[in-house]
């Protein structure tokens, strides 16, 4: 199981708690955040900032609910720690009553989504005090409710997290004929815990959307500056693709970016020199898909190959 830390949850406050000129305020400059009706949290900009909105608007639910709920889907994702992908900024609740006679609550709509379904007690259980669905249920569930490359960011940062394939597979045989089962078949067929990013998940995505071949993940190779591991590739045609985040220039290097630039130039030559052809994508690549597309198309062709 990877170890990781789970996000903390933030304080909620009641609007009383402010004048009315400072919650205009922060809410009109972003360190205040609606999260229910009558409730805010403080919040901040930078990373991490929609998660933290997410996590306080299912606290805040789960302050006031009357009724049993566990929090699930992308919601129950974020309270897990895995990675997520375009998230919407609402929290995911899971109840056993239909809709339809579920007590009105006191939420605008687009802050909470509720979801209404049969729950083992399997697939239930708690986090920081708060009721959620297990991690392969909430695999399950994503993969079963989000769009394509956000389902697989969650699959793989959720197997790396220590989900059980074999009870993932469970879960799904039982919504068999439910809505998104066949989705979520497809995502969880291309689910892999090697992924170490959500950026080379969204890209492996996309390579099969454009009906590529499949990459191999952690590709080992031995160059005369030592041997290295690339994010993503195809051996055979000794193409690679590495995701580059901007926790490289930072984290990775201790702070020091030129000693990582550096370093990053030596691995970059030794591998054109070992024979492989390196593409670089960044988030931004992933905003523009197609052209994306369009350069991996062209360095394979590049190897020989007169098709995809």
């Amino acid at each position: 199981m990877l170890s990781t830390s789970r996000p903390a949850l933030p304080r909620l406050h009641p609007t009383s708690a402010f004048t009315r000129a400072e919650l205009q305020a922060g809410l009109a400059d972003g360190t205040l955040v609606r999260v229910r009706r009558g409730v805010v949290a403080r919040t901040s900009p930078g990373p991490g900032r929609r998660e933290r909105l997410v996590l306080a608007r299912g606290a805040a639910f789960a302050r006031d609910a009357t009724t049993d709920f566990w929090l699930s889907h992308s919601t129950a994702a974020v309270l897990w720690g895995c990675w997520t992908f375009r998230l919407r900024d609402r929290a995911d609740v899971t109840q056993l009553t239909p809709p339809s006679i579920v007590r009105r609550g006191s939420d605008p709509v687009h802050l909470v989504a509720r979801h209404w379904t049969r729950l083992p007690e399997r697939d239930r259980t708690v986090l920081d005090d708060l009721p959620v669905t297990t991690l392969e249920r909430t695999v399950v569930d994503c993969a079963r409710a989000l769009r394509g490359a956000s389902a697989l960011v969650v699959a793989d940062s959720g197997l790396r997290l220590g989900a059980d394939p074999v009870l993932v597979d469970e879960v799904l045989a039982e919504a068999a004929g439910g809505r998104g089962v066949r989705q979520a078949r497809h995502v969880l067929t291309l689910a892999d815990r090697a992924s170490e990013s959500p950026g080379e998940s969204v890209v492996r995505w996309l390579v099969h959307e454009a009906g590529l071949p499949a990459l191999d993940l952690q590709v080992p190779v031995s160059t005369w500056a030592g041997s290295f591991r690339l994010d993503l590739g195809w051996p055979d045609l000794k193409v690679a693709i590495e995701f580059d985040g901007a926790v490289k220039y930072t984290v990775l290097a201790d702070g020091d970016a030129t000693a990582w630039f550096m370093a990053e130039k030596q691995r970059h030559d030794a591998l054109v020199e070992a024979g492989w052809l390196v593409l670089r994508v960044t988030w931004a690549d992933l905003e523009q898909p197609d052209r994306l597309i369009g350069r991996i198309v062209n360095a394979r062709r590049g190897r020989g190959l007169t098709s995809r």
